[in-house]
Parts: structure tokens; C-alpha cells; sequence
């Protein structure tokens, strides 16, 4: 059974992001460029891994009670895509 989130998605989205951009960037080495990051966005809890599903399982593993969950791929706008450019520059 899925577990749904009373929290708005864009509210989700802000929150992960101020978590990345505050605790997990910094941290990050350039070769995670690409990478999938998964973030609890309730306990500041995170994994990287190079898939999605990867990420989720890291991340259920280091934080079993995680249900409000922001995903994003290190350097890019989204975490999949047709194309583009990326949002953020490599460091």
C-alpha cells in the first residue's frame, strides 16, 4: 500500500531543494555529477546512487519511515528529461 504525503508537492519540492542546496551540495564531489539523489524531506535523510530506484532503496534502508521523498539528479533541471540544459553548473 502506498503511503501518501498530507504535505503540497510544491511545498515537497521546496523543502527538498533548501535541503540540497544547504546540506547535500556542498558535500558533494564532482564526480557525483549525474548521480540520483533521494532526500527525506521530513528528517533531512538522503542516499545518491546512479538510478532512481537505487536512490529509493538506499534511502528506505537509512530511513525506513521516509514517505515524503524529493528526488533530483546532481547538476541537471529534472531527473529525467528529453533534452535540455542543466540548471546548476558543475563546481
Amino acid at each position: 500500500m502506498a503511503v501518501r504525503s498530507a504535505r503540497d508537492r510544491k511545498e515537497t519540492a521546496r523543502r527538498g531543494e533548501e535541503i540540497y542546496e544547504r546540506d547535500i551540495e556542498p558535500s558533494l564531489a564532482e564526480d557525483q555529477h549525474g548521480r540520483v539523489v533521494a532526500i527525506d524531506v521530513d528528517s533531512g535523510c538522503w542516499a545518491i546512487a546512479d538510478k532512481v530506484l537505487d536512490a529509493s532503496a538506499d534511502l528506505r534502508v537509512r530511513c525506513p519511515e521516509a514517505t515524503d521523498v524529493w528526488f533530483l539528479r546532481v547538476g541537471y533541471r529534472a531527473v529525467e528529461g528529453f533534452g535540455g540544459n542543466r540548471l546548476r553548473s558543475r563546481k
